[in-house]
């Protein structure tokens, strides 16, 4: 019989399907004989099934009549071996798969042999049936709308009693193996999805409501690990690390989709499952209890992992859980000092007992943890914070405790806050990032944000206006008053509504003074914060662009809200930053001083004005950017001084933009500095016939050259002139070959940059002159060459050196001479031409008028205009 299957038939045909039927009939035994012809012909029904369907019904009405599928399950009922079930669950599933015909699929879902191939006890030890079985389970759950799923479930008095798709699948929800998760989450997605309120109720029913809680516990044990990977790589970075973080945040980021995703289905129940759960098992317990304050003489690189890891994650599930009592409950939550959560949730203020900090180990899936919400309601703790009537700075009582190393009485709010003033770049970045979260969080209350004092002008004035125009009188009281900030009353309205429900839900209480200060003192502290951040020397400029962003969100169009003494700090810190730029002049690489500072100024702009903050809430988890490994870059290299200048004029352009802002000018689009001039009629570059980039090949004049010798290998010396040129704001050494029949004239054969080269004669051989020999381009600025977390993509560069030898003492001398010469006019053009932006008074008139800028007669004869 076996081998009458293999004779020649049409393939595609409804006689070659009765063939294949009737030979599967008569099979009474499955063993090593005959498997493969069982395989064959499960696999061909499978081709035959799917091209009628689309071609011609009558194959699919065979099917049917001949009950086929009821043999599929006979069959394997009678395998022995696992390649019939592996052959068996791919076939079904290409069925399901590919079955375009509604008559077909409901065929196929509505006899029970689909819930007793779900149900079968496969043995599941076998990692390809098990992908094999998982796929067959998410063909089922992309064929689920509200007319199949009821196929797929037993029901008792209208009420769903079984359902074992679902159920099976989330057995499988937190498996080792990514993509059998990520098939369990798309069925799981397909069944929220369907949005039949029987299904519903049996999802959100003891025992299945587990599997929400159990979702965050396992999210929760990946935030631990996500910690303790960033804590390792704070205390060993290695080559990798990188690339590991960003797999983790990945995973993490996927996760949360999912949760986004399962919450889009609207179903209530599921929302309030998931808010508890997150908020019982990981906001309470791990992430706020890690926002902690040690004293500044105490570096504790856990602690300052913790703290930036919680930080991520709540910009994370802020930004993507988009739920509004879940946004509202952790806002609220900030108003509480540390103490109260630790103790409401069994651990102690310095977060070193289990459950409470990510110092702790991380939980296992537990089915009970529901649990913990009915203990914490048994628990209550009354905390009375007082706030101070100060309407600039923080409240005493906060800078007392804080100075003090100890964070556990001050609101986390302020914690907040004294990262930005006093943390570290990582968690100053981490805190900026999670108000600019909270900031375009849309589902947070006003009332809520103006709490915070995050509440951008633009939205106050909004919502003050129409109070005015529906005639409510604290809203026009409030629109022509130095006060524009939403009432006591409103803010402390929706705020109790979220406190008393973390009182009644989670078992905390918190009761607000009896005398509110003035709307205005949150808006002043971040204020204060802000400008104290600008103040800041040990500060990376991307993380200074943050608080600037944030800045411009909350204050986009009035200088009113900058005092005297803000106005004052923030001109001491940009005079600072003027005077080290202004040594930029004399170091490495003043000839793209001016390139650099324009770039970043359009760029910083660009920044400023977007809608969204600079730097992705990632950021803060990996290490920053350091100025120089010594492993790749030699100490004191022209590469470090690069980078020391590329980050001095991104500090230099945010606060000269941040000075035009606060006086209320209009940010031009470019830098207001000098245009390029050259008064030299007689200069070197000139004379020699260089007056653009001299290239090898080029002739010029050698009159002013000096003869000397340099091998640049070993073993082979050279004759050449040489010849030290500066043209504006550029500079060139020129090696140039003299050219015997066309004297003094010669050929260009090597050029090297002036500026950086710091020339020195050799102290022992007085005719040598030793040259440092710099890259033409700053490397990082090259995105070819420089990947985004400061590695470079190929060799390090490292500094050339040059050794010229001169005919005697005096040659040597003189070229010395002409190179420090050329330095100079080199440099004095390049100060020359930024010096309006060194003078802040200059800046501030022409930045108020539509004049050009003009140099003051003094330095040239005839001082151009510039842009």
């Amino acid at each position: 019989m076996w081998f009458s299957f293999w004779r020649s038939k049409d393939r595609f045909s409804l006689d070659q399907l009765r063939y294949l039927a009737d030979q599967l009939t008569k099979v009474q035994i499955v063993n090593e004989v005959n498997k493969d012809f069982v395989i064959e012909a499960l696999r061909s029904i499978a081709e035959l099934i799917t091209y009628g369907d689309q071609h011609d019904p009558s194959f699919f009405e065979f099917f049917m009549e001949n009950q086929v599928v009821g043999d599929f399950v006979r069959v394997l009922k009678l395998s022995r071996t696992i390649s019939i079930p592996l052959q068996l669950l791919q076939t079904v599933s290409i069925m399901i798969q590919n079955l375009q015909s509604e008559h077909a699929i409901y065929y196929m879902l509505s006899n029970e042999h689909m819930n007793f191939l779900i149900t079968y006890s496969f043995d599941f030890r076998n990692e390809e049936l098990l992908s094999y079985y998982i796929s067959f389970l998410r063909a089922i759950g992309g064929k689920l709308n509200k007319n199949t799923i009821s196929l797929l479930v037993k029901t008792r008095n209208d009420e769903v009693v079984s359902f074992p798709l679902y159920v099976e699948a989330i057995r499988f929800a937190f498996h080792e193996e990514n993509m059998i998760r990520a098939a369990v989450r798309a069925v799981t997605l397909n069944v929220y999805h369907v949005g039949d309120h029987s299904v519903n109720r049996y999802i959100t029913s003891a025992p299945h409501t587990d599997y929400f809680s159990n979702l965050v516990s396992f999210f929760k044990k990946q935030c631990m690990d996500l910690n303790k990977l960033i804590s390792d790589t704070q205390k060993n970075p290695g080559p990798d690390s990188k690339a590991t973080i960003t797999a983790a945040v990945d995973e993490i980021e996927d996760n949360l989709y999912y949760f986004s995703d399962v919450i889009s289905a609207g179903i209530p129940d599921v929302e309030r499952l998931i808010t508890d759960s997150i908020l019982t098992l990981l906001i309470f317990p791990v992430l706020l209890p890690s926002l902690r304050i040690v004293a500044a003489n105490h570096v504790d690189q856990d602690i300052q992992s913790d703290v930036v890891t919680s930080l991520y994650l709540l910009c994370c599930i802020l930004r993507i859980v988009k739920i509004k009592d879940l946004a509202n409950t952790i806002v609220a939550a900030l108003y509480y000092p540390l103490e109260s959560l630790t103790k409401c949730f069994g651990g102690q203020v310095n977060g070193m007992v289990p459950d409470n900090g990510f110092t702790s180990e991380g939980d296992g899936i537990d089915n009970n943890n529901n649990n913990n919400l009915t203990k914490n309601n048994k628990k209550g703790l009354v905390v009375n914070v007082p706030c101070s009537p100060s309407s600039s700075g923080f409240h005493p009582q906060s800078i007392t405790m804080l100075n003090n190393g100890s964070s556990s009485n001050v609101a986390l709010r302020e914690v907040l806050l004294e990262y930005v003033t006093d943390g570290v770049d990582l968690q100053v970045l981490g805190a900026l990032s999670v108000l600019a979260t909270l900031l375009q969080t849309k589902e947070l209350d006003e009332s809520m944000l103006d709490g915070l004092g995050i509440l951008p002008q633009r939205k106050q004035q909004k919502k003050l206006l129409l109070q005015a125009l529906v005639g409510e009188a604290s809203g026009e009281e409030q629109l022509f008053s130095s006060e524009t900030s939403l009432t006591r009353d409103g803010i402390a309205c929706e705020l109790d509504v979220y406190l008393e429900k973390i009182k009644e839900q989670y078992g905390v209480s918190f009761q607000l003074p009896n005398v509110i200060p003035s709307p205005r003192v949150p808006r002043f502290q971040v204020l204060d914060a802000l400008v104290s951040l600008f103040c800041r020397s040990n500060i990376s400029a991307e993380t200074l662009w943050g608080g600037g962003w944030l800045l411009r969100q909350l204050f986009p169009y009035s200088e009113s809200e900058f005092n005297n003494h803000h106005l004052k700090l923030l001109k001491i810190s940009y005079e600072n930053s003027a005077c080290a730029l202004e040594k930029e002049v004399k170091g490495f690489w003043p000839d793209l001083l001016i390139t650099v500072l324009c770039d970043e100024w359009r760029r910083c702009k660009r920044a400023m004005e977007s809608s969204s903050p600079p730097k992705e809430p990632k950021c803060m988890l990996f290490p920053p950017r350091m100025l120089f490994s010594e492993e790749d870059i030699p100490e004191g290299s022209s590469f470090t001084a690069g980078e020391r200048m590329h980050e001095l004029v991104k500090v230099f352009v945010l606060l000269h933009q941040l000075q035009i802002f606060t006086h209320g000018r209009t940010l031009p689009e470019q830098p207001l500095i000098y245009r390029p001039y050259d008064h030299r009629m007689d200069s070197r570059a000139q004379t020699s016939g260089l007056v653009s980039v001299p290239k090898p090949g080029t002739e010029m004049n050698l009159v002013n050259a000096v003869p000397c010798r340099i091998a640049f290998e070993r073993g082979k010396e050279r004759h050449f002139c040489f010849l030290a040129i500066s043209v504006g704001t550029s500079g060139w050494l020129v090696l140039a070959e003299e050219l015997p029949l066309k004297k003094p004239y010669g050929i260009v054969r090597v050029a090297a940059p002036l500026s950086g080269c710091n020339p020195r004669i050799d102290d022992k051989h007085s005719k040598w002159l030793h040259l440092r020999i710099r890259p033409s381009a700053l490397p990082f600025l090259d995105p070819l060459k420089y990947s985004s977390h400061g590695k470079l993509k190929t060799k390090a560069f490292v500094d050339g050196r040059w050794i010229l030898a001169f005919r005697d003492e005096e040659s040597c001398k003189n070229a010395f001479l002409m190179i420090l010469e050329e330095i100079n006019y080199l440099c004095d053009e390049v100060h020359r031409r930024i010096k309006p932006l060194l003078k802040l008074e200059t800046v501030l008139d022409m930045s108020s008028s539509s004049a050009l800028v003009s140099e003051d007669s003094s330095s040239h004869t005839t001082p151009p205009n510039s842009l």
